[in-house]
């Protein structure tokens, strides 16, 4: 009897959950406005809770730090109710991860992304459609940036009447921290996105620049970068097909228009997303990315409505194509490993390029009512449709062969502690080594003269190698390249590739000397290092008669001298990590 009246009343509780269900207002701020209004940080957070205890497809949790102190949220919709994440991330369904809010006066995702997962939790064919697809959502990634609120920091912008601001809490573009990792909340986002493994990678953006008449654009990581297959299937199929989908929906597309203070019909280039941009850092980990930029110019309403169109144009192409995605990634690896070399970096290729049919405004230089120039003019009442010409073909620039492992000395932890962020897999040494190595010493650099997201970074580095006897200490790193993270390794390992740990100043203190010489009491030093070292001399003699500059500058002969002598200290300008053929 008690068994009885206990499942009664499971009953009940049941119906009146579902009862629940089908009262609560679900209806969102965006909605409620008629288009013109986006939700604050709390009003995200506090939907996205209403759905998960409404709907037993939906979770939410949160997912480590951020420099707000306020935690970093993940909504997950599975149609199955899993949402272990070892589970998901070792199970058949492809998952998708949908970044929201890196830069809070680009809302559009943030609504386009709670109407998506509550219209599919209340839709059963689209539950039945979505089955093989997990969708992982992070509400609002810059929630700094969300909570310093206001309506004037898109000068450009047509809506919303409040937004967030592009800095976090420490000022930072999150959008240029990915492999730099400067900010807790790209530390979270580095752990998060290796708890899932995504298949395929969402950012959801405005454009700034020109003016032109389609309402979004797309900007698919950089095909010939991905490569290993994936690229080739980016380019001539996901790409094309997700094209064609929302013109189905009658929503025109082109991909994002990247010129600045000039017109479209004048061709322009696909933009190259390095690693320090959200698509760049996930190629690293042969996942399919794309940045959705809606144009800053259109009704917000148009905008996210136009998101939320492309968002499940993504999800239907993902659902229909889930086991040839699966496998590209899963021989990703092998296959870059088995090219022996790899492109550090790349160069646009000016002699291929495609024919788009592209949808402008007619732009012209007239007389500013401002200032004593020109300025541009984009006039709606000339639209027009002409070819125009798109560069999206990249080429290797500089390659390196790729090394068995690289040894890192065990003193950088801030290195260290990335490569853990990012699941990359290393040993350290149990006693003391020698192993025949390539040592790196770094010849020559140029340096950003301006501040740059907290940094001064380097670039046009170039490096010098030679194989040497190296002695490693107990505790120093082994980092095999055969492993998921290869790509992670090869280009912050790489000094030479631009966004290195080197380029971004990891490694900025072996550009100093630390220890120094009195010039007066090292010449009878450096006599006697030229009397027991004719080659030496020879060579001092020379650089005498052949460099004129050298010839005049007793300080530098003397330098060189010193350079060339057991005295030079050893870790200037000598790389910390070696390599392991």
């Amino acid at each position: 009897m008690k068994k009885l009246l206990f499942i009664a009343l499971l009953v009940i509780i049941s119906c009146k959950q579902n009862s629940e269900n089908s009262t609560v207002d679900l209806t969102t701020k965006f909605e409620i406005s008629k288009g013109t209004e986006t939700t604050t940080y709390k009003e995200t957070i506090a939907y996205f809770k209403l759905l998960a205890n409404n709907f037993s497809e939906i979770s939410i949790q949160e997912m480590g730090e951020t420099d707000s102190g306020f935690p970093l949220h993940l909504v997950l919709y599975n149609s199955d109710n899993e949402f272990d994440l070892e589970s998901l991330k070792k199970g058949s369904k492809n998952i998708i991860l949908i970044n929201n809010g890196i830069h809070p006066g680009e809302p559009d995702g943030v609504d386009a992304s709670m109407m998506l997962l509550r219209d599919i939790a209340q839709n059963e064919d689209l539950k039945k459609q979505y089955k093989n697809v997990v969708l992982a959502v992070i509400p609002m990634y810059n929630i700094g940036g969300s909570l310093n609120r206001n309506s004037h920091s898109r000068a450009n912008q047509n809506g919303p009447e409040a937004y967030g601001f592009r800095g976090n809490a420490r000022n930072f573009d999150l959008n240029r921290d990915f492999i730099k990792s400067d900010t807790k909340n790209a530390q979270s986002f580095a752990q998060l996105f290796h708890a899932l493994n995504p298949d395929v990678f969402v950012d959801n953006h405005v454009s700034n620049g020109a003016d032109y008449q389609y309402g979004i654009t797309h900007l698919f990581t950089q095909h010939n970068k991905l490569g290993n297959g994936l690229g080739e299937f980016l380019e001539q199929k996901m790409r094309p097909q997700i094209e064609a989908s929302l013109l189905e929906k009658e929503i025109i597309i082109t991909p994002y228009v990247n010129v600045w203070g000039k017109t479209p019909d004048i061709g322009f280039s696909q933009f190259f997303d390095n690693a320090r941009y959200s698509t760049g850092y996930t190629t690293l980990f042969n996942t399919f990315g794309l940045m959705i930029e809606t144009h800053m110019l259109k009704p917000y309403k148009q905008r996210v409505e136009e998101t939320y169109a492309l968002l499940e144009s993504i999800i239907e192409f993902t659902s229909n194509n889930s086991d040839k995605i699966k496998e590209l990634r899963t021989n990703a690896v092998e296959k870059i490993l088995s090219e022996k070399e790899y492109a550090i970096s790349y160069e646009l290729d000016k002699t291929t390029f495609s024919t788009l049919q592209f949808k402008g405004y007619e732009g012209s230089l007239i007389d500013s009512k401002v200032t004593t120039g020109k300025r541009l003019f984009y006039n709606r009442s000339k639209p027009f449709t002409k070819p125009v010409k798109y560069f999206n073909t990249f080429k290797s620039k500089q390659t390196v062969k790729i090394p068995k492992a690289y040894i890192l000395k065990s003193g950088w932890w801030k290195v260290i502690e990335n490569l853990k962020n990012n699941n990359i897999q290393f040993t350290t040494f149990k006693k003391d080594t020698t192993i025949n190595v390539i040592e790196q010493k770094i010849e020559d650099y140029k340096t950003m003269t301006a501040a740059y997201e907290g940094h001064y970074p380097h670039f046009n580095t170039t490096i010098s190698q030679s194989q040497k006897e190296i002695h490693f200490s107990k505790g120093d790193i082994y980092i095999p390249t055969n492993q998921n993270g290869v790509r992670y390794i090869i280009e912050t390992f790489e000094a030479e590739a631009p966004d290195s740990f080197f380029n971004w100043n990891y490694f900025d203190t072996i550009l100093q000397k630390k220890e120094g010489y009195s010039a007066y009491v090292f010449e009878d030093i450096a006599e006697e290092i030229l009397n027991n070292n004719p080659s030496l001399k020879e060579e001092l003699q020379t650089k005498i008669k052949t460099d004129t500059e050298f010839a005049k500058n007793p300080r530098a002969q003397l330098d060189f001298i010193y350079k060339n002598s057991p005295y030079y200290e050893k870790a200037h300008l000598t790389l910390p990590i070696y390599k392991v053929y």
